[in-house]
């Protein structure tokens, strides 16, 4: 009996292991395809060596909070975006820095998610809701453009202010905050998407048959 992309997903979140080795046996050669279709001769290059795109696969399945999916359709269009915004990262930027992520403290006070970098939890049900949401955070980030993520993570992880983020970038102090302001408010959006189980709000105009 073969079982569905959403049963795997909640068994895997309930802990089973063979559930995931079930989802990336299944989907892994469909995005495998679907990413080198879509991207250039360099970036195809890159995700046929080492097997780059079955890791991403993994390691972003590891730390997902527990989304719903309609069909296969929405899991792959998540999978694949991720996957190919890691592919046009300069230098594997972001990739170098995702159990970075993982491990530090979520936003700071200057997002709207309403996560406090510096907030003491005072019970175990605090914890376990604050540790939800950042996990809700990385995976909004994940969906973001690169051009996003980077300056989020840049003002967030790296805690550089906005004229050092704007020599690393190439612009001014004024459009460095103008970037950072929009990739925030871009971020809200999608992990509310996320949240509530619109995968397709998230992704946006992404189609994937």
């Amino acid at each position: 009996m073969k079982l569905d992309t959403h049963y795997l997903l909640d068994r895997w979140h309930e802990g089973d292991r063979a559930s995931l080795d079930a989802l990336v046996e299944r989907h892994l050669p469909w995005i495998r395809n679907h990413v080198r279709n879509r991207l250039g001769p360099a970036l195809r290059g890159k995700a046929e060596t080492g097997d780059y795109v079955q890791d991403v696969v993994v390691e972003v399945l590891h730390y997902t909070p527990r989304f719903r999916v309609e069909n296969d359709r929405q899991f792959r269009a998540l999978l694949v975006r991720i996957v190919e915004n890691n592919l046009r990262d300069r230098h594997d930027w972001f990739t170098a820095r995702r159990r970075d992520i993982a491990r530090d403290p979520p936003l700071g006070n200057s997002t709207v998610l309403g996560l406090s970098a510096g907030s003491r939890c005072h019970s175990p049900s605090m914890v376990v809701d604050r540790e939800e949401r950042e996990a809700w955070v990385r995976l909004g980030i994940e969906v973001l453009e690169p051009h996003d993520r980077e300056v989020i993570v840049l003002r967030e992880w790296d805690r550089l202010s906005f004229p050092a983020i704007g020599e690393r970038l190439g612009i001014d102090r004024s459009a460095a905050h103008k970037r950072f302001s929009r990739a925030l408010d871009r971020l809200t959006k999608v992990v509310w998407s996320l949240r509530r189980g619109d995968l397709d709000a998230a992704l946006g105009t992404m189609v994937v048959s």
